[in-house]
């Protein structure tokens, strides 16, 4: 099938200094390519290239299976872009703006009745605006009294007069609030199911993974990679973009991203919230506005102090497995130490001929007992401090108390490990482990269950999927996570804890067949290793 856009060789110099160098892609119906790039990359210049405005120095660009040669209009040929910069005419009104270049010059005759052009301009331009929730006081208002926000969202209304069957579209959310993000990207996904082409440029590699198929990225104004969107992740993009696979070096630059976008997705969802609370008090007293300032405050603090809470949770988690790291390692180096040198000395004296035999069999007695409480005393050390997570990792850990808790209570277990599965930080490592041993302590205790799986492995470079599965009763009828504590009952609500805590997201429902299913993705700061 032949390609709606393809680029052949691309290159753009001015004077002798390169800012584009032999870029190559396609883009069919139907099919959003995303180009990422850092500030310099020429992502720009593409775009300028592709709207007809400069002319490349070297290379071909074919649509639908013509060659174009430039100057050409790119509005003409089926080609709509949207600037990052809002190309608008800030002396014309609304209306004149969105039709601009498609004005419609002839009057039509509609139920017996004669609709001016201007008036079907209007009209059209109305359905546009609702379709986008965007409202202006009239159309006849001027460019220039609008913000650089609703500029840009006019300019979005003026794409969408005339269906074009290839978009450009420049990082317009650069300067759009979070509402306004979202319905552009819904406004591309429509484009693709609707056939058209779409080449998205964006530094939002959220808003890339999105809404794309392909990923294209620029560095240092080469086309350096080419990404299915599907099968790649946010480190292998970000290793493009910054040019290296030194992890060191990638995961502080995804840090930065995801708590930029994060903060300011949150900042600008509060504003538009902001927005709408003080038009719905716009009419109110002051009485009024002085009370949500002090809500305002309130909520503040209350972030403050959750965010304080589940610091100190984690502290307090991190200070019991030290402290049950320290109480195995006394328990196992002094008291089951002491405890076998006293059998040790039992024994010599048990071996003596001249001992009476009613006391020989006594301190055969106490000798079974005392290997008892040794091995009980073993068993709590490894409840406590599992010797193997240090030694051997999660993976064998896990293994090890699964199976001795599968043939203590007779419940037949599948255990299925990651042959992959890496090392993680030791807290949250600990924190998987413990969520394990909950989640099987009550199947035991709640399930009535007479099998079980237990499935952990990494479903992506960034995050570990543990699924533990039983085929017991199940939850009982409108169960209800926050009621376990007046129950008495902790185990799930302390799985849940140590989910949130670790970032990650936990569900836990009934099982189609039978049985429940909790399933917890856990995030990790590090990719899989090669193999």
């Amino acid at each position: 099938m032949e390609p709606l856009l393809k680029v052949v060789n691309l290159t753009k110099k001015f004077g002798d200094l390169p800012v584009l160098n032999n870029v190559s892609f396609a883009v069919n119906a139907g099919e959003v390519l995303g180009v990422a790039g850092r500030s310099g990359a020429g992502k720009t210049t593409l775009v300028m290239v592709l709207a007809g405005l400069q002319p490349p120095s070297e290379g071909e660009i074919y649509l639908s299976g013509k060659r174009l040669h430039l100057p050409f209009k790119a509005r003409q040929l089926g080609i709509e872009v949207l600037h990052q910069t809002p190309e608008l005419v800030p002396s014309m009104d609304i209306g004149e703006n969105i039709f601009m270049g498609n004005e419609i010059g002839w009057p039509a005759i509609t139920g017996g009745k004669l609709i001016s052009s201007q008036k079907r301009m209007d009209d059209t331009s109305l359905r546009i605006l609702r379709q986008l929730d965007i409202s202006f006081p009239s159309l006849r208002e001027k460019v220039s009294n609008l913000s650089g926000e609703q500029r840009q969202m006019l300019s979005v209304a003026r794409s969408m007069v005339k269906p074009a069957k290839l978009m450009v579209v420049d990082d317009v959310t650069e300067v759009l609030n979070y509402t306004n993000q979202k319905k552009v990207l819904s406004l591309i996904e429509s484009w693709q199911q609707e056939g058209r082409g779409v080449i998205f440029f964006s530094d939002n590699l959220d808003h890339l993974f999105a809404v794309t198929d392909e990923i294209l990225v620029l560095c240092d104004n080469y086309q350096v990679a080419r990404f299915r969107t599907d099968e790649t992740s946010r480190e292998e993009v970000v290793a493009a973009l910054v040019g290296t696979t030194d992890q060191q070096q990638i995961t502080p630059f995804i840090w930065a991203l995801d708590n930029y976008y994060r903060a300011r997705e949150r900042a600008e969802e509060l504003k538009n919230n902001q927005m709408l609370l003080e038009r719905d008090l716009a009419a109110q007293d002051t009485l009024n506005k002085q009370l949500i300032n002090q809500l305002n405050k309130q909520i503040i603090a209350l972030d403050k102090i959750n965010q304080a809470l589940q610091d100190a949770h984690r502290r307090l988690l991190t200070k019991d497995e030290q402290d049950r790291k320290s109480l195995a390692r006394e328990l196992h180096d002094e008291t089951i130490q002491d405890l076998l040198s006293v059998n040790y000395e039992l024994e010599a004296i048990e071996e003596n001929e001249d001992l009476d035999l009613s006391i020989g069999d006594k301190l055969k007695n106490i000798r079974f007992n005392i290997r008892e409480l040794i091995e009980n005393l073993r068993d709590t050390c490894r409840d406590l401090r599992p010797p193997t997570i240090d030694a051997l990792g999660l993976g064998a850990a896990i293994t090890s108390f699964a199976n001795e808790w599968s043939a203590k209570h007779a419940i037949a277990l599948q255990i299925a490990i990651d042959s992959n599965l890496i090392r993680l930080p030791e807290a949250t490592e600990l924190s998987i482990y413990r969520i394990v041993q909950e989640a099987l302590r009550n199947i035991d205790k709640h399930a009535r269950a007479t099998q079980a799986t237990l499935h952990l492995w990494h479903n992506s470079s960034r995050s570990i999927m543990l699924t533990i599965i039983d085929n017991g009763i199940g939850l009982p009828k409108g169960f209800d996570l926050s009621a376990l504590a007046k129950q008495g009952h902790f185990g799930l609500l302390g799985i849940s804890e140590r989910v949130a805590l670790l970032g990650g997201n936990l569900s836990i429902e009934n099982n189609s067949g039978g049985g429940v299913i909790i399933q917890a993705e856990i995030p990790h700061p590090r990719t899989l290793p090669s193999q």
